[in-house]
């Protein structure tokens, strides 16, 4: 009789348990305020993106092209998206983008026999602020790695295009938000 009231009182208490689990993943988190975006950068009218290179060995394994290919792609889609006039010269400019193509080295693969790992190449815009030079906003997009050299390449354009439209959503924010602060 004694086992039989143990179980039941352990089923009791892990009901009761889960239940309280549960009760409590239903209570959404706190709204967290929007930070502000930096007004400099909601307002910039001019750009003057500027090349940062890429890390070596990157070209022509695994991507295909040259180290100025991203910012050739880069340059490209930001003046087809109209958003900026694009200056020559960075002293013309309200900000300037830095774009840089680098490969960090990622953890360790357990299967390698050096504890070398391989590197995780990814695409980090810098937006400055050109009157200060301070950093106003960094935006970074990781490239998945691939067997491929076709892979590789789509996925180059891929991270690319969404770093891209990460900076759309930048420069669109609220400017309510950048009042609030």
């Amino acid at each position: 009789m004694r086992k039989v009231t143990s179980w039941k009182l352990f089923l009791f208490v892990g009901a009761a348990l889960f239940c309280a689990v549960e009760a409590g993943a239903q209570v959404p988190a706190p709204a967290v305020p929007l930070a502000p975006v930096p007004p400099a950068l909601l307002h910039a009218k001019t750009v003057f993106i500027s090349n940062a290179g890429a890390d070596s060995g990157l070209f022509p394994h695994p991507f295909s092209g040259d180290p100025d290919r991203a910012y050739n792609e880069f340059y490209a889609g930001i003046q087809s998206w109209g958003r900026y006039q694009l200056v020559a010269d960075p002293s013309e400019a309200d900000v300037v983008f830095e774009l840089q193509l680098i490969a960090p080295y990622g953890p360790s693969a357990p299967n390698k026999q050096n504890g070398a790992s391989d590197p995780l190449p990814m695409f980090r815009l810098v937006i400055f602020d050109r009157k200060t030079h301070y950093v106003l906003w960094a935006l970074t997009e990781s490239i998945t790695v691939a067997l491929l050299q076709k892979t590789h390449d789509n996925n180059f354009d891929l991270a690319l295009t969404a770093l891209t439209l990460d900076l759309r959503r930048l420069a669109s924010a609220p400017t309510s938000a950048a009042a609030n602060h």
